[in-house]
């Protein structure tokens, strides 16, 4: 059992505890042992004896015997006998944003209320905001997040997305000579609603029969044909299609699925569109494909019939950003704040990487949910980044700081601590059920400050989860033109914000764009490659990313 499996199951103790109004110590205890867990690095608590348990930080002999218990069944009575006396929709009801147990639970035993669908038609009908405690306000953000909730049933994150398209991989290997993934897998796509794998055949038949022989498949008859194989692997819910192909057309078959039905309808210098192209004849590469149509190649992942014919008339795709491009890694935290790797240890594996540089950004003394630093704190960091730099150069570590857009539009710190710091990312992490209005003047005054360096996770954003507080992108980017502010693309597959339809108006603008993986451990690095699949996406040149440059250029650049 996984480290994470064992805190999400003391967080869902603690939180169906308190929806059916347990004792308040024990919510206290488990919550706290979960947040301490959550922090330790190198340890593998299923492993770990109910003595080595119980000397972890926040950790007492009842949790820990709770956990050995989790650890040796497979389960937690006390988890199981709470979650038996509770609907499975009240369960459904903890994704929703803006209420917790407390209100969830007032939500179930006042109005009796117990799914999803019920909750919307009582805030449509005005029943909950009549609730103590609730109101108008509350009442509209239920309803916001069930809207969204719904958009994105049956879409599946980068990095999920990844891990399922690897396991069917490895179900597809021992049946198919020839096979690839291809569509919003290949095109990058920052959420998946459907994967699909091409298999070039001339026995479309018999590999039906093959998929449907392979355990945790399971067709959708009615949708499937002999050519499309379609249904859900391992109850995940996200479609999947296996399309079998003849061997002669699979390159015009997966150049078709690997670009929208925009690319597609591009018209051609001699005129009919590309997609007619495609279908006139048989090729042996999309590059080829292209050579025909008298067009530059697009990678798959711009083929999304936007602007990318024109964004090639000016650049080619070597200029593109990549992984080995870049050169440094800024906007991560350490365990000064809420990282689970000391200053040391991220420095030493970012050093291994092959970069020059790394920046850390702990954050501000207001994020008290996270640790946030105080200032006495700040110069124990400063003082240790020094000492650090003596013994790591020429690698050096950038002394940063992730400072909180407090309500106004300020910057956590005065400017004598602020001046500190080599360089600041400027982030909201809180009131962020903002207008428009307010979110502009917020973010627009903390561009204008200074001391701001980078603009963080500009919309705030958690990919199927929570939609970011909404923003005018261009007056945004404008905003940082102007006051010299790079933008972030936070790589973060839960975020990748900035959104990538915005990256051609911002080098338009000059603006650079800085690549960051947020990274809380050491693992989190690794989520720059999704910063970068995803900045290919919208054109990211190597030239405009900020991470892209060295050392020296960064310093020079600071100055």
């Amino acid at each position: 059992m996984s480290n994470d499996e064992i805190i999400e199951a003391l967080e869902l103790t603690a939180k169906l505890m308190e929806l059916h109004d347990g004792d308040v110590f024990k919510i206290k205890t488990y919550n706290a042992a979960a947040y301490s867990l959550n922090r330790l690095t190198d340890v593998h608590l299923a492993t770990m004896s109910i003595d080595e348990l119980s000397k972890l930080q926040s950790v007492g002999k009842g949790t820990a015997a709770k956990m050995i218990e989790l650890v040796q069944t497979g389960q937690l009575k006390e988890l199981d006998e709470l979650t038996s006396k509770t609907p499975q929709g009240v369960l459904d009801m903890f994704n929703v944003k803006g209420i917790g147990p407390k209100k969830i639970s007032t939500i179930w035993r006042e109005l009796g209320i117990d799914n999803l669908r019920e909750l919307e038609l009582a805030c449509q009908n005005g029943q909950i905001a009549k609730l103590k405690g609730f109101g108008e306000n509350i009442q509209q953000k239920i309803l916001d997040s069930l809207a969204f909730l719904q958009s994105q049933v049956g879409k599946l994150r980068m990095n999920k997305a990844d891990e399922l398209v690897s396991r069917i991989e490895l179900c597809l290997e021992p049946f198919f000579e020839k096979f690839e993934k291809c569509g919003q897998m290949v095109r990058r796509c920052e959420t998946i609603d459907t994967i699909q794998f091409i298999v070039a055949t001339n026995s479309e038949v018999q590999d039906n029969l093959i998929i449907n022989s392979l355990e945790g498949f399971v067709q959708d008859i009615k949708s499937s044909s002999p050519f499309v194989w379609r249904g859900k692997v391992f109850e995940i819910e996200v479609a999947i299609e296996i399309w079998f192909v003849a061997i002669e057309k699979s390159e015009q078959s997966k150049f078709i699925l690997n670009s929208s039905e925009n690319h597609l309808a591009t018209t051609l210098p001699s005129g009919g569109s590309l997609m007619k192209l495609v279908l006139s004849e048989n090729v042996e590469s999309e590059q080829e494909i292209y050579q025909k149509a008298g067009l530059p190649f697009i990678i798959p992942e711009m083929r999304e019939g936007r602007n990318e014919f024109d964004w090639a008339s000016k650049n080619t795709n070597d200029d593109l950003i990549t992984w080995e491009a870049l050169k440094g890694c800024v906007h991560n935290h350490s365990t000064y704040s809420d990282g689970k790797h000391s200053l040391r240890i991220m420095a030493e594996f970012c050093k291994g990487l092959g970069l020059e540089y790394f920046g850390i950004a702990d954050h501000s003394r207001s994020a008290t949910y996270a640790s946030g630093l105080p200032i006495e704190k700040v110069i124990e960091q400063q003082l240790e980044i020094d000492k650090l730099n003596l013994e790591l150069a020429p690698f050096k570590i950038l002394k940063g700081i992730e400072s909180d857009i407090l309500g106004d539009g300020s910057l956590d710190y005065p400017d004598d601590i602020l001046a500190t710091f080599d360089y600041v990312v400027a982030s909201v992490h809180s009131n962020l059920t903002m207008n428009q209005e307010k979110a502009m003047s917020r973010l627009i005054k903390a561009i204008e400050n200074p001391y701001t360096t980078i603009l963080g996770h500009p919309t705030g954003r958690l990919l199927l989860s929570r939609e970011g507080y909404p923003i005018d992108h261009q007056i945004i980017i404008d905003a940082c033109a102007a006051n010299g502010v790079v933008l972030e693309l936070n790589a973060s597959p839960w975020r990748l914000d900035l959104d990538w339809r915005w990256i051609d108006y911002a080098m338009e603008k000059g603006v650079m764009i800085s690549i960051n993986p947020d990274a809380h451990s050491t693992a989190g690095f690794n989520d720059m490659r999704y910063g970068v699949d995803i900045a290919r996406k919208g054109g990211l040149t190597k030239a405009m990313t900020f991470n892209a440059l060295g050392l020296n250029e960064v310093l020079k650049w600071k100055k």
